[in-house]
C-alpha cells in the first residue's frame, strides 16, 4: 500500500507529510523540494516577515507543478496586512494563520477560493477554528519547536480534537521519525506536519552552525523560553513561548534527538514515508 490518507489523496499529494512553515526555515526551496518529493511544501513567515520577503520566497516556486502552502502569525500579518494579499494572490493549495483570535482572514481566503488551516493548541482552539470557517485543523501539542501554547502533547490533544470535529486534522509536534508518522497516522490523523526533520535539510534557511547543533542535540535538550523575542523586540504575547535548543535561539521539538544525519528534503519524506508505511503494514490485523 502507498502511504496515503483521505485528505492526501483529495489535496493530490503522494504523501501525508507537510513541513511545518517555521520562520527562519521554510523558505521557498525547502517548500518546493517537499512538493516536488510528494508532500505538501509550506513557506513560512515569521516574527519579523513582510510582504517582500514572502514575494522572494514565492518567486522560488516558479515552475512548481505540485500543491504547496503558505504560513503566517497572526499579529504579524495584522501589522503587515499586505502579508494576506500577498499569500492570496500566490494561490496556494493551503494557507494557514495562525496565533490570533480574529478570523476575518478566513473570509478573504474563502473569497478567493483558498483552503485554509490554523494551527491548535487545545479543543477549545480546535472547535473555534471550525466555528469560523477553517478547512483543516492543525492539532499542535507541547513537544513542538519554535512557538506555540504549551498545553497538551500531540497524541492527547490529537485524540481528543478528532473526536469533536469534522475536519481533516494534521498532527504536530515531535513528530521527527517513520514512528511517529505511523503512530499519529493510526490515531486518525489526515497528516503529519514535521518542522525538525525538515529544518536541518539542506534546502531549509537554517544557518550552517544551527543546521550541525539540531544534528547533535539530544531529545531532551529542549527549552521554553520567551528570552529571545524580549531581547528582539517582537510582540509574542505570554501564552505563545518558542521551543529552543537550551541555551540557544535554535528552534527545535522535542523529536530532535531522532534527527541525525543530514539529508535533503526528498530523502526525508522518503525515510518517512516508507518507514510508516512498513510499521502500519505490520501493525495490520493478524492472520
Amino acid at each position: 500500500m502507498a502511504l496515503a490518507t483521505p485528505w492526501s489523496r483529495a489535496l493530490g499529494l503522494d504523501a501525508p507529510i507537510v513541513n511545518a512553515p517555521m520562520g527562519g526555515a521554510a523558505g521557498g526551496r525547502l517548500a518546493a523540494a517537499v512538493s516536488r518529493a510528494g508532500g505538501l511544501g509550506m513557506i513560512g513567515m515569521g516574527s519579523s516577515a513582510t510582504a517582500a520577503s514572502l514575494r522572494a520566497e514565492v518567486a522560488q516556486l516558479d515552475g512548481l507543478d505540485r500543491p504547496f502552502g503558505i504560513g503566517l502569525v497572526h499579529w504579524v500579518m495584522a501589522a503587515e496586512p499586505e502579508l494576506l494579499e500577498v499569500a492570496l494572490a500566490a494561490r496556494p493549495t493551503l494557507l494557514c494563520v495562525s496565533f490570533g483570535d480574529d478570523w476575518t482572514w478566513v473570509r478573504a481566503a474563502q473569497a478567493a477560493g483558498v483552503p485554509t488551516a490554523s494551527q491548535v493548541a487545545t479543543v477549545a482552539g480546535a472547535r473555534d477554528a471550525v466555528a469560523a470557517g477553517v478547512d483543516v485543523v492543525v492539532a499542535r501539542g507541547a513537544e513542538g519547536g519554535g512557538h506555540g501554547e504549551p498545553a497538551v502533547g500531540t497524541l492527547p490533544l490529537l485524540a481528543e480534537v478528532l473526536d469533536v470535529v469534522d475536519a481533516p486534522v494534521l498532527a504536530a509536534g515531535g513528530i521527527a521519525t517513520p514512528r511517529a508518522v505511523a503512530a499519529v497516522l493510526a490515531a486518525g490523523a489526515a497528516g503529519a506536519w514535521v518542522g525538525t526533520a525538515f529544518a536541518a535539510c539542506a534546502e531549509a534557511l537554517t544557518s550552517a552552525s544551527a543546521r550541525e547543533a539540531l544534528l547533535t542535540a539530544a531529545g531532551d535538550a529542549t527549552e521554553l523560553t520567551r528570552q529571545y523575542d524580549i531581547a528582539a523586540g517582537y510582540r509574542w504575547p505570554p501564552h505563545l513561548p518558542e521551543r529552543v535548543l537550551r541555551g540557544s535561539p535554535v528552534n527545535a521539538g522535542q523529536g530532535v534527538g531522532s534527527v541525525r544525519r543530514p539529508a535533503p528534503a526528498a530523502a526525508v519524506v522518503g525515510a518517512l514515508c516508507e518507514g510508516a508505511e512498513a510499521l502500519l503494514r505490520n501493525w495490520g490485523p493478524a492472520e
